[in-house]
């Protein structure tokens, strides 16, 4: 079984120091955060930028200046913004981090009602638009999916040319308006990608660990983070990133699966070497 890549999404756009004083803003305690899960045992950081007031954003000056200083902490992670942004934002706008060239972006590929009056919207020709860009810019795309019909539109476009193989799934469970967290969601999901793609997990909430489980046993790939879930056990506040990365690593030797590095990493998903 190949070694299991990690990704840590280390702050996202919603979560607030109010759920946990720890969740990053500023450019230094994002550098921390990502810092807590490489050395943990992360090879992917999963960016979304703030203002330092929390504010999220995704204006490419943020995120060049928060990637630059990560990258200067911890050269060989794979950073991986979010092209997903945050409800309301335009196309171009969510775009922004794309003009920096990442190795990877994240292309959600489907629309989803997040509560309330709150629709996060992707439009089959938004989709179209962020796949050709990232095919222009030679950007490895992760496929977010919240739920079975953004696979069949994933692999839909797949064969209009908009998105290239071999492709890489981000199953995100749990969320309100998606899919849900259970095994029997996990083997729905699983057992629809293609024989030739890669995915990685991301249970939301309580979700967390038990999808991380599935996936180490299955020879997948898990998310974990502040973007998902804020508690490394019931009630109790996780400290860092790190430590919630360091709960999948303990559960991954539990089922005798070895970390990925980055340089690993990039073999798997089919990256190039990082000079």
């Amino acid at each position: 079984m190949e070694k299991l890549i990690i990704t840590a999404a280390i702050s996202g756009a919603e979560v607030l120091k109010e759920h946990n004083p720890a969740v990053p803003y500023t450019v230094k305690e994002m550098v921390r955060e990502a810092k807590s899960a490489y050395d943990a045992g992360a090879s992917v950081i999963h960016l979304h930028v703030r203002r330092d007031d929390g504010t999220p954003t995704q204006d490419k000056a943020r995120f060049k200046e928060v990637m630059d200083a990560i990258l200067a902490e911890i050269p060989d992670v794979i950073i991986q913004p979010s092209t997903g942004g945050a409800v309301g934002m335009s196309n171009d706008e969510r775009l922004q981090p794309t003009e920096l060239r990442p190795e990877m972006a994240t292309l959600d590929c489907g629309t989803l009602n997040f509560g309330g009056d709150e629709i996060f919207e992707n439009t089959e020709n938004t989709i179209k638009y962020f796949g050709d860009r990232m095919i222009e810019l030679g950007i490895k795309p992760e496929l977010e999916v919240f739920d079975k019909s953004m696979i069949e539109m994933a692999l839909r476009l797949h064969k209009k040319g908009h998105i290239q193989k071999p492709m890489h799934f981000g199953f995100v469970m749990g969320v309100n308006g998606g899919i849900g967290g259970d095994i029997r969601d996990f083997a729905f999901l699983r057992g629809s990608i293609p024989s030739d793609a890669t995915y990685s997990v991301a249970g939301i909430g309580r979700h967390e660990f038990t999808i991380a489980m599935l996936a180490i046993i299955d020879g997948g790939h898990v998310r974990v983070g502040f973007e998902d879930n804020v508690y490394v056990s019931k009630g109790v506040l996780a400290k860092s990133n790190g430590e919630l990365v360091e709960k999948v690593v303990r559960l991954a030797r539990e089922f005798g699966r070895e970390i990925a590095n980055p340089h690993e990493a990039r073999e798997i998903l089919g990256l190039k070497p990082k000079k």
